[in-house]
């Protein structure tokens, strides 16, 4: 299996254990990473039998605004916003200690401007991968709500239950 990490994160796969799939044909990715998944999945020639996109960072159904002010507070004071954006993923339990690596203004932008795109998801589809959507229902990050709409007719969606961006539903998790 090949996997993606989430915005600012390494060695994220570890909280996703229960719903990976381990095979070589599989790719995934978590938040940013499902975007990462996916282009790599839509470039790929060889074989990919299944994509697993986890709390994809969804923010197409955002105002501009609200872009704008993300990126304004990153700017502003990267380490503050990165420690709300953590707190944010985990809530509304405790955060839970993660690998970071650096990060840029421009990796922001890329992924809250990220535009899921149908034929794309058309495209992979028609060609025999399988989508796997996983979200959280009480997802402070995206909205799951609308991101379940959106990847429904493409993918088989599933909705955790009480489960934050991380997938988590209590502290042991």
């Amino acid at each position: 299996m090949h996997f993606f990490s989430g915005f600012s994160l390494t060695d994220d796969n570890r909280f996703f254990n229960d719903f990976l799939k381990n095979s070589e044909y599989c790719v995934a990715g978590f938040s940013k990473g499902a975007i990462k998944a996916m282009e790599y999945t839509l470039a790929s020639s060889g074989r990919i039998d299944t994509l697993q996109l986890i709390s994809p960072a969804f923010f197409q159904d955002r105002p501009e605004r609200f872009r704008r002010m993300q990126m304004m507070a990153y700017e502003k004071e990267p380490n503050a916003y990165l420690e709300t954006f953590m707190g944010n993923c985990f809530a509304p339990l405790k955060m839970q200690k993660v690998s970071r690596v650096p990060t840029t203004l421009q990796e922001l932008e890329e992924l809250l401007y990220y535009i899921w795109d149908v034929e794309k998801l058309e495209k992979l589809v028609k060609r025999g991968v399988r989508i796997e959507v996983y979200l959280g229902s009480e997802d402070r990050i995206i909205n799951s709500k609308e991101a379940k709409e959106f990847f429904l007719p493409f993918a088989t969606t599933y909705m955790i239950n009480g489960a934050n961006h991380f997938l988590q539903r209590s502290e042991s998790d």
